[in-house]
């Protein structure tokens, strides 16, 4: 990424392009390049509630992911994106994932994710991101209104290449 100029809409911008790679990265079971947009000192908290820490340990976490399950297709809806502070931004998404050889959600594994963003020496990069588990616990409503928006969602994503 170019150097920023540290404007709220840079970061902003530069909050969704990092989300955008990092889905990317994942889609692609690409575990280098969604470690390499973490800080070096960047933590993710994980579907399942694990934590990991630092660039290198997402790496590995990934990687041990990606080498053991065939991982399932995001499908995002952003929801937010603000400034925190000149250097740093938030963004909040929906998201869905389709298995590998299907071609809709599986509803059970709808989340919210949350990721922070901030620019250390010029650079953009992840300093935390949070996945958690979209349950709505005995509000059925809220889970199919999540449901039918993710696959209108997927409905308007272009075929993969």
């Amino acid at each position: 990424m170019a150097p920023s100029d540290s404007t709220g809409a840079d970061a902003l911008s530069a909050a969704r392009d990092l989300y955008d790679r990092l889905i990317e990265a994942w889609n692609k079971r690409n575990a280098r390049d969604y470690a390499l947009l973490f800080a070096s000192n960047g933590s993710i908290v994980g579907f399942d509630g694990s934590q990991v820490n630092g660039q290198t340990e997402i790496g590995g976490h990934v990687s041990e992911i990606f080498s053991h399950h065939q991982t399932a297709s995001y499908v995002t809806i952003v929801r937010d994106v603000r400034t925190i502070a000149s250097e740093v931004a938030l963004l909040r998404a929906n998201v869905g994932m389709v298995p590998p050889g299907k071609d809709d959600i599986n509803p059970e594994m709808n989340a919210v994710q949350s990721m922070v963003a901030a620019r250390k020496g010029g650079k953009w990069e992840i300093a935390l991101f949070q996945n958690t588990p979209a349950a709505y616990h005995e509000r059925a409503d809220l889970s199919k209104k999540l449901t039918d928006e993710l696959r209108a969602a997927l409905r308007k994503k272009p075929a993969p290449e």
